[in-house]
């Protein structure tokens, strides 16, 4: 009987190989998967080992005990052999005849690549350096005026540039005539470009508008 029992648990260990393969792969080389048999408290599986340790360490998990609920543990912070963090999470793998668990299958997610890259954007997108623009050299830029009140405007009818209808570009051109943004220099060919409709039906709102 025992051996049909521990020939059924290494069957169904077994089973879970595959997805912590396929999860391993696709965020290859920053994810770890194990699995820790709760019956022998051993390293049973391990997928692009990254924590250096090997099948058939202890797993050290014998106190733990687990809710019927209990089925998904985390995401929770720990620390690789290095030092760097890891974020993991951890699924309870369970009898299907028992609903007892048999073993823990465990993500570990190696953070620290993209902690670092978000050390270096925060310190370049900080506008820590950044002076307020010098009017000097906006006073007369008429296509900064246009941006500003375009995506101002965008904002407030809740619009997005680029999903905008044929009717919608019509509404925006209209409000940039009513804002005096046509009273630049080739303004009219600016605005067809990132409104994105010629510039013959830019001048022709603007024609009707004027009439």
């Amino acid at each position: 009987m025992s051996l049909s029992i521990d020939s059924e648990h290494q069957r169904l260990l077994a089973g879970y190989h595959p997805l912590c393969d396929a999860i391993s792969a696709l965020f290859y080389p920053y994810v770890e998967v194990v699995i820790h048999d709760l019956l022998t408290q051993k390293v049973s599986y391990l997928a692009n080992n990254i924590s250096r340790r090997e099948i058939g360490d202890d797993s050290a998990l014998e106190n733990i005990e687990f809710t019927e609920s209990e089925n998904v543990i985390g995401p929770y912070e720990k620390l690789n052999w290095d030092g760097r963090k890891m974020r993991a999470i951890s699924s309870v793998i369970r009898s299907p005849l028992t609903g007892q668990p048999e073993a823990l299958l465990c993500i570990n997610f190696n953070t620290y690549d993209f902690e670092q890259i978000r050390g270096a954007l925060n310190i370049f997108l900080s506008g820590g350096q950044l002076i307020p623009q010098p009017e000097k050299l906006f006073r007369d830029d008429w296509q900064e005026r246009i941006n500003t009140f375009m995506h101002s405007w965008l904002q407030k009818q809740g619009l997005s540039l680029s999903t905008l209808s044929r009717a919608e570009k019509r509404l925006l051109v209209e409000a940039l005539y009513a804002e005096g943004a046509f009273n630049g220099k080739s303004a009219a060919n600016y605005v067809a470009n990132i409104v994105g409709v010629s510039r013959a039906s830019v001048f022709k709102y603007i024609k009707e508008l004027k009439s």
